[in-house]
């Protein structure tokens, strides 16, 4: 409990830059959830595309088709669809995995330009509150009395702010580098697979 007060305590010295940092920090955390929660679906992860380039390079087609259709999320969904093509469409094999996969990427990215915003903006909020803790702090000069205990006020306000802009940027960098090497290997995923596919595809024309 008393961390808690203590906490609060920190939290309103720091200044009114701490209530926008902490919904920065709040907004960071849900975007967390929410692609966690959407990479979960979509993402069948790697183990899905070696067990379909197992079977590709086996020459078992029927059983990679059928692995792609039983398995869910954006890349088995696009091959059990692109696999089905008899050659008479209107739109080859080749353009639709490049338009759909395009899509699905664009899914997969959704939200993350926030948190590359808030990597750059945290820290120049706590800058903005160091900047204000800073004015607080040695506009005190002209006071008589007291002017030890404000001016450590302020340069206190300055550091709690600044400390904050930090941690909010450095949690923000840490998601985001997570998800973009996750779409990284969703990436790497889909090239190979459509490359079989459309090797496939090629040999039995």
């Amino acid at each position: 409990m008393d961390l808690i007060m203590t906490g609060i305590d920190f939290f309103q010295k720091g200044g009114p830059v701490m209530y926008v940092l902490l919904l920065c920090s709040m907004f960071v955390v849900a975007i967390a959830i929410e692609r966690w929660m959407y990479f979960g679906s979509a993402d069948p992860g790697r183990a899905f595309a070696q067990s379909f380039a197992d079977c590709m390079s086996r020459g078992e087609t029927d059983e990679a088709v059928a692995l792609a259709k039983k398995t869910k999320g954006a890349l088995p969904s696009l091959l059990a669809k692109g696999m089905s093509f008899t050659g008479n469409e209107t739109v080859s094999q080749k353009t639709f995995f490049e338009v759909q996969s395009g899509i699905a990427l664009t899914r997969f990215r959704k939200r993350l330009y926030y948190l590359n915003v808030i990597v750059t903006m945290a820290p120049l909020l706590g800058l903005l509150g160091t900047i204000s803790g800073m004015i607080s702090a040695f506009s005190v000069f002209n006071i008589e009395s007291g002017q030890a205990t404000a001016i450590t006020g302020g340069v206190g306000e300055a550091l709690i702010a600044t400390a904050m802009g930090l941690c909010t940027a450095i949690i923000a960098l840490a998601v985001h580098a997570y998800f973009t090497q996750r779409i990284d290997s969703i990436v790497s995923d889909m090239e190979q697979c459509f490359s079989l596919a459309e090797g496939m595809a090629e040999e039995s024309e």
